[in-house]
Protein backbone atom coordinates (compact mmCIF):
# COMPACT_ATOMS: atom_id res chain seq x y z
CA UNK A 1 0.00 0.00 0.00
CA UNK A 2 1.47 3.56 -0.82
CA UNK A 3 1.18 5.56 2.51
CA UNK A 4 1.80 8.39 -0.33
CA UNK A 5 -1.62 8.41 -1.44
CA UNK A 6 -2.89 8.26 1.96
CA UNK A 7 -1.71 11.15 3.64
CA UNK A 8 -1.27 13.09 0.86
CA UNK A 9 -4.90 13.44 -0.53
CA UNK A 10 -5.74 15.50 -3.74
CA UNK A 11 -7.43 18.78 -2.71
CA UNK A 12 -10.49 19.73 -4.83
CA UNK A 13 -9.58 23.37 -6.40
CA UNK A 14 -12.37 24.98 -4.50
CA UNK A 15 -10.03 24.75 -1.38
CA UNK A 16 -6.78 26.44 -2.89
CA UNK A 17 -7.57 29.97 -1.98
CA UNK A 18 -8.88 28.94 1.49
CA UNK A 19 -5.94 26.99 1.96
CA UNK A 20 -3.68 29.59 0.72
CA UNK A 21 -5.59 32.38 3.12
CA UNK A 22 -5.02 30.09 6.50
CA UNK A 23 -1.00 29.30 5.17
CA UNK A 24 -0.46 33.53 4.83
CA UNK A 25 -2.44 33.95 8.60
CA UNK A 26 -0.02 31.33 9.95
CA UNK A 27 2.50 32.92 8.56
CA UNK A 28 1.58 36.21 9.96
CA UNK A 29 1.29 34.61 13.35
CA UNK A 30 4.83 33.93 13.26
CA UNK A 31 6.14 37.82 13.96
CA UNK A 32 3.54 37.83 16.67
CA UNK A 33 3.73 34.56 18.65
CA UNK A 34 5.24 31.44 18.20
CA UNK A 35 2.60 29.19 19.75
CA UNK A 36 -0.14 30.99 17.42
CA UNK A 37 2.12 30.27 14.52
CA UNK A 38 1.60 26.14 15.20
CA UNK A 39 -1.94 26.39 15.55
CA UNK A 40 -2.18 28.02 12.39
CA UNK A 41 -0.61 25.30 10.81
CA UNK A 42 -2.88 22.96 12.34
CA UNK A 43 -6.17 24.85 10.84
CA UNK A 44 -4.40 25.53 7.76
CA UNK A 45 -3.77 21.57 7.81
CA UNK A 46 -7.22 20.95 8.68
CA UNK A 47 -8.55 22.95 6.02
CA UNK A 48 -6.58 20.93 3.26
CA UNK A 49 -8.13 17.75 4.74
CA UNK A 50 -11.51 19.68 4.92
CA UNK A 51 -10.67 20.02 0.96
CA UNK A 52 -9.53 16.79 -0.11
CA UNK A 53 -11.33 14.75 -3.24
CA UNK A 54 -10.12 11.87 -2.74
CA UNK A 55 -10.50 9.04 -5.73
CA UNK A 56 -13.36 7.00 -5.23
CA UNK A 57 -14.25 3.21 -6.83
CA UNK A 58 -17.60 4.06 -8.57
CA UNK A 59 -20.40 0.59 -8.79
CA UNK A 60 -20.89 0.34 -12.38
CA UNK A 61 -23.82 -1.90 -12.67
CA UNK A 62 -26.66 -0.51 -14.37
CA UNK A 63 -29.95 0.37 -11.55
CA UNK A 64 -28.02 1.43 -8.62
CA UNK A 65 -28.21 5.01 -6.82
CA UNK A 66 -24.74 5.54 -5.10
CA UNK A 67 -24.91 8.10 -2.17
CA UNK A 68 -23.80 11.72 -3.31
CA UNK A 69 -22.10 12.39 0.18
CA UNK A 70 -19.94 11.32 2.46
CA UNK A 71 -21.07 11.41 5.87
CA UNK A 72 -23.84 9.21 8.39
CA UNK A 73 -27.36 8.33 6.92
CA UNK A 74 -29.32 10.65 9.70
CA UNK A 75 -33.01 10.10 8.43
CA UNK A 76 -34.88 8.25 6.17
CA UNK A 77 -38.89 8.92 5.60
CA UNK A 78 -41.26 8.73 3.03
CA UNK A 79 -42.89 12.43 2.15
CA UNK A 80 -43.69 14.37 -1.01
CA UNK A 81 -40.69 15.68 -2.52
CA UNK A 82 -39.91 19.83 -2.70
CA UNK A 83 -41.68 21.44 -5.54
CA UNK A 84 -38.41 22.77 -6.49
CA UNK A 85 -37.32 18.92 -8.23
CA UNK A 86 -40.17 19.09 -10.22
CA UNK A 87 -40.80 15.15 -9.25
CA UNK A 88 -44.58 15.16 -8.58
CA UNK A 89 -46.69 14.96 -5.82
CA UNK A 90 -46.70 11.43 -4.93
CA UNK A 91 -45.22 10.17 -1.70
CA UNK A 92 -41.30 8.88 -2.14
CA UNK A 93 -38.38 7.71 0.25
CA UNK A 94 -35.84 10.31 1.09
CA UNK A 95 -33.07 9.20 2.42
CA UNK A 96 -30.73 12.07 4.14
CA UNK A 97 -26.81 11.89 4.78
CA UNK A 98 -25.10 14.42 7.39
CA UNK A 99 -22.11 15.74 6.87
CA UNK A 100 -19.64 16.82 9.41
CA UNK A 101 -16.88 19.22 9.84
CA UNK A 102 -14.15 16.16 8.92
CA UNK A 103 -16.53 14.83 6.02
CA UNK A 104 -14.93 14.75 2.60
CA UNK A 105 -17.16 17.67 0.85
CA UNK A 106 -17.21 16.85 -2.63
CA UNK A 107 -20.73 15.57 -3.91
CA UNK A 108 -21.51 13.16 -6.55
CA UNK A 109 -24.04 12.14 -8.43
CA UNK A 110 -26.13 9.32 -7.35
CA UNK A 111 -27.14 8.52 -10.91
CA UNK A 112 -26.13 8.55 -14.59
CA UNK A 113 -28.44 11.19 -16.42
CA UNK A 114 -29.14 14.61 -17.49
CA UNK A 115 -30.09 17.56 -14.83
CA UNK A 116 -33.19 18.47 -15.24
CA UNK A 117 -33.40 21.18 -12.41
CA UNK A 118 -31.03 23.37 -10.50
CA UNK A 119 -32.86 25.41 -8.01
CA UNK A 120 -31.20 27.64 -5.59
CA UNK A 121 -32.84 28.75 -2.32
CA UNK A 122 -31.88 31.50 0.45
CA UNK A 123 -32.84 30.47 3.64
CA UNK A 124 -31.69 29.71 7.48
CA UNK A 125 -28.42 28.21 8.75
CA UNK A 126 -30.38 26.23 11.20
CA UNK A 127 -28.24 22.81 12.62
CA UNK A 128 -28.24 20.43 9.42
CA UNK A 129 -29.52 17.54 11.39
CA UNK A 130 -32.42 18.69 12.12
CA UNK A 131 -35.46 17.36 9.98
CA UNK A 132 -36.85 21.10 9.36
CA UNK A 133 -33.24 21.94 7.82
CA UNK A 134 -34.78 20.65 4.81
CA UNK A 135 -37.48 23.16 4.32
CA UNK A 136 -35.90 26.32 6.47
CA UNK A 137 -32.22 26.70 5.42
CA UNK A 138 -30.59 27.63 2.81
CA UNK A 139 -30.68 24.82 -0.19
CA UNK A 140 -29.83 24.10 -4.06
CA UNK A 141 -32.50 21.80 -5.38
CA UNK A 142 -30.90 19.19 -8.36
CA UNK A 143 -33.59 16.88 -9.94
CA UNK A 144 -31.21 13.76 -12.80
CA UNK A 145 -33.10 11.98 -15.26
CA UNK A 146 -31.52 8.84 -16.00
CA UNK A 147 -32.05 7.35 -20.03
CA UNK A 148 -35.05 5.59 -19.13
CA UNK A 149 -36.81 8.18 -17.45
CA UNK A 150 -36.48 7.54 -13.85
CA UNK A 151 -35.84 10.96 -11.89
CA UNK A 152 -33.72 11.13 -8.40
CA UNK A 153 -33.86 14.44 -6.50
CA UNK A 154 -30.77 15.74 -4.48
CA UNK A 155 -30.97 19.07 -2.40
CA UNK A 156 -27.63 20.32 -0.90
CA UNK A 157 -28.27 21.70 2.20
CA UNK A 158 -26.58 24.48 4.54
CA UNK A 159 -26.17 23.86 7.93
CA UNK A 160 -24.90 26.23 11.01
CA UNK A 161 -21.43 26.37 9.96
CA UNK A 162 -21.90 26.14 6.47
CA UNK A 163 -22.39 29.37 4.58
CA UNK A 164 -21.70 28.23 1.02
CA UNK A 165 -23.26 25.69 -1.22
CA UNK A 166 -21.74 25.85 -4.64
CA UNK A 167 -22.86 23.48 -7.81
CA UNK A 168 -21.30 23.04 -10.18
CA UNK A 169 -23.51 21.97 -13.34
CA UNK A 170 -26.49 23.71 -14.87
CA UNK A 171 -29.49 22.31 -16.26
CA UNK A 172 -29.00 20.41 -19.53
CA UNK A 173 -25.95 18.91 -17.99
CA UNK A 174 -24.74 15.24 -19.08
CA UNK A 175 -23.75 13.55 -15.56
CA UNK A 176 -22.31 10.25 -15.46
CA UNK A 177 -22.74 8.37 -12.07
CA UNK A 178 -20.64 9.61 -9.13
CA UNK A 179 -19.40 12.47 -11.37
CA UNK A 180 -18.51 15.27 -9.09
CA UNK A 181 -21.39 17.95 -9.01
CA UNK A 182 -20.73 20.66 -6.33
CA UNK A 183 -20.09 21.10 -2.74
CA UNK A 184 -20.76 22.99 0.32
CA UNK A 185 -18.45 24.64 3.08
CA UNK A 186 -18.20 23.90 5.85
CA UNK A 187 -20.63 20.72 7.33
CA UNK A 188 -24.46 20.74 6.05
CA UNK A 189 -26.88 18.09 4.93
CA UNK A 190 -28.07 16.18 1.54
CA UNK A 191 -31.39 14.91 1.09
CA UNK A 192 -31.80 11.92 -1.78
CA UNK A 193 -35.41 11.53 -3.35
CA UNK A 194 -35.92 8.02 -4.65
CA UNK A 195 -38.30 7.15 -7.45
CA UNK A 196 -41.75 6.28 -6.15
CA UNK A 197 -41.61 2.42 -5.17
CA UNK A 198 -37.78 1.99 -4.41
CA UNK A 199 -37.06 1.93 -0.83
CA UNK A 200 -33.19 2.22 0.46
CA UNK A 201 -30.57 -0.13 1.42
CA UNK A 202 -29.06 1.80 4.11
CA UNK A 203 -30.30 2.37 7.68
CA UNK A 204 -30.48 5.53 9.89
CA UNK A 205 -26.73 5.60 11.94
CA UNK A 206 -24.67 4.05 8.74
CA UNK A 207 -21.77 5.32 7.31
CA UNK A 208 -22.22 6.61 3.72
CA UNK A 209 -19.14 7.20 1.02
CA UNK A 210 -19.84 9.52 -1.33
CA UNK A 211 -19.68 7.76 -5.21
CA UNK A 212 -19.39 4.23 -3.35
CA UNK A 213 -22.09 3.41 -0.83
CA UNK A 214 -25.21 2.10 -2.69
CA UNK A 215 -28.37 3.82 -1.13
CA UNK A 216 -31.04 2.00 -3.71
CA UNK A 217 -31.19 -0.52 -6.33
CA UNK A 218 -33.30 0.79 -9.12
CA UNK A 219 -33.56 -2.83 -10.37
CA UNK A 220 -35.05 -4.48 -7.58
CA UNK A 221 -37.10 -1.72 -6.23
CA UNK A 222 -38.82 -3.41 -3.28
CA UNK A 223 -36.08 -4.60 -1.97
CA UNK A 224 -35.06 -2.82 1.64
CA UNK A 225 -31.65 -3.79 3.56
CA UNK A 226 -33.08 -3.17 7.61
CA UNK A 227 -30.24 -2.01 10.30
CA UNK A 228 -29.23 -2.95 13.59
CA UNK A 229 -26.76 -0.36 15.81
CA UNK A 230 -24.44 -2.47 17.72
Amino acid sequence: MNMLKIVAVPMHKEGRKFVAIFAAVSLALLFVWTPLFWLGVGATVWCYYFFRDPVRVVPQQSGLVVSPADGIVSLIEKLVPPDDLGLGDAPVVRVSVFMNVFNCHVNRAPIAGKVTHVVYRHGKFLNASLDKASEHNERNSIAIEAPDGTRIGVVQIAGLVARRIVCFVGEGDDLAIGHRFGLIRFGSRLDIYLPPGVGPLVAVGQTAVAGETVLADLAEPNAVRPGLAE
